[in-house]
């Protein structure tokens, strides 16, 4: 009887809702999954009750599912059990009380201002590629670019004079960003003595690659990682890691939150919201190394 209601369930996905094969095979699956937990109780599925899903899904996390697969896996429930409502096999849906579970936050990886020290101290800066990567290290911490739009940048979008870039970020959304004296430095120097050596075609990129085209980010990623690793920086590392600096040193330093949400371009400020987080870690950690009661 229980193996009846299921299979007749994915004959109205199919039938009413013309659900891909890869849906089919995802609701199967968990519902396979659920019925054999039924079935281990001696119950019919048409008598399920609350309890009994609160039970599956203490079941689900001893077994080491994480919250997104659990979600999953209630969302599949209510979409069952409503089906058996309509269809008038059952009265009540015993899965439409269930909460979803909440998924942990976590809390991206940051640089001490020690370690940024170290990576942008790095590259060699007495050969083309090192100083390419050197203005490239500079930039990514003073703007907190993503990498895409690192490797998108044209020259015509930096101007060194007055000290701002012009960067498209998602969804084509344009943002002027700051750069910083260092920044500005770098990124002038290698201008001036690196990339006419790297540009060998008729490119407007400002980061060439040894092609002389535009930089790829899994090359950008794979520079950080090695002079990550070269800086003696045991974190793993990426570009975005840079960008999660640069918001986490901002706000430490008394930046306030808007100025922080339009230099990263985040279109919610509850995305930037986040680092806020990092930082009162950041104060807790110091409260508890250096006061007295801490």
């Amino acid at each position: 009887m229980n193996r009846g209601l299921v299979d007749s369930f994915l004959e109205y996905l199919v039938a009413e809702r013309s659900s891909p094969e890869n849906t089919l095979k995802a609701y199967g699956s968990d519902l396979e999954d659920f019925l054999r937990h039924v079935d281990g109780m001696g119950l019919d599925l048409k008598t399920v009750d609350e309890v009994v899903i609160e039970s599956y899904i203490v079941h689900l996390r001893s077994r080491g599912f994480c919250p997104a697969s659990i979600n999953r896996r209630i969302s599949t429930l209510r979409g069952f059990y409503r089906f058996l409502v309509e269809e008038g096999i059952t009265d009540g849906d015993p899965a439409s009380a269930i909460p979803f579970t909440r998924k942990a936050t976590r809390l991206p990886d940051v640089l001490s201002a020690d370690e940024v020290e170290r990576l942008l101290s790095t590259p060699d800066t007495a050969i083309p590629r090192g100083l390419r990567d050197k203005a490239m290290l500079e930039v990514l911490y003073a703007t907190g670019l993503r990498v895409s739009e690192l490797v998108g940048l044209r020259i015509h979008e930096v101007n060194l004079h007055v000290g701002y870039l012009v960067c498209r970020g998602k969804g084509g959304r344009e943002r002027l960003v700051p750069m910083g004296e260092s920044a500005r430095r770098w990124t002038s120097t290698y201008l001036g003595q690196a990339r006419p050596h790297l540009a060998r075609k008729q490119t407007d990129v400002l980061f060439c690659s040894r092609r002389g085209g535009a930089m790829t980010r899994q090359a950008v990623w794979h520079a950080i990682r090695g002079y990550a690793a070269a800086a003696g920086i045991l974190k793993e590392i990426s570009p975005h890691t840079l960008r999660h600096s640069f918001a986490t040193h901002l706000l430490v330093g008394g930046a306030d939150l808007r100025s922080v949400q339009a230099m990263l371009g985040h279109a919610d400020i509850s995305t930037t919201q986040i680092y806020t987080h990092i930082t009162n870690l950041r104060l807790k950690e110091i409260h508890e190394r250096y006061h007295p009661r801490g």
